[in-house]
């Protein structure tokens, strides 16, 4: 009788291996897709990587196009307005100063509000010994500047 009964628990104990070998390629098929897709993603990363990479580069160059069109399209504005004579007269007259044959020119200074606020430094140095070397007079300005 004892072999029997050990028979007996070997068949169970050969039942209970084959319910365990069932788990173990279950999760030996999970494993092998959970490989397979690891390997896709790994494979496919650094191309979409790439890809996103160059669609933020040809976007800031689109961009950088555009800006670089309205630049020109304003170039191309000013430089039709300097092809104009009377355009090239008033910023002469405006920038440089220039005058026309038989015209003078009157600079008014003091006008301004806001130099009425440097009218103070002009006292400082007005108050400075006349009659002395430049040098002296520089050195008596910042002495009189740094006691304020």
């Amino acid at each position: 009788m004892v072999r029997r009964s050990s028979g007996g628990a070997r068949r169970k104990s050969y039942a209970s291996r084959n319910l365990n070998f069932n788990r173990h390629q279950g999760s030996g098929r999970t494993f092998a897709i959970a490989a397979i897709f690891f390997a896709i993603a790994l494979f496919l990363a650094p191309p979409i990587k790439n890809y996103f990479t160059q669609r933020a580069q040809i976007s800031a160059l689109q961009a950088q196009l555009s800006s670089d069109r309205a630049a020109l399209d304003e170039a191309r504005k000013e430089l039709t307005l300097w092809q104009d004579p009377e355009y090239v007269k008033s910023q002469a007259r405006e920038r440089l100063h220039f005058v026309m044959p038989g015209e003078r020119q009157y600079i008014v200074t003091g006008g301004d509000t806001s130099q009425e606020g440097n009218a103070s430094s002009v006292d400082i140095v007005e108050n400075l010994p006349e009659g002395q070397p430049w040098y002296t007079r520089m050195i008596a300005s910042i002495t009189e500047a740094g006691k304020k």
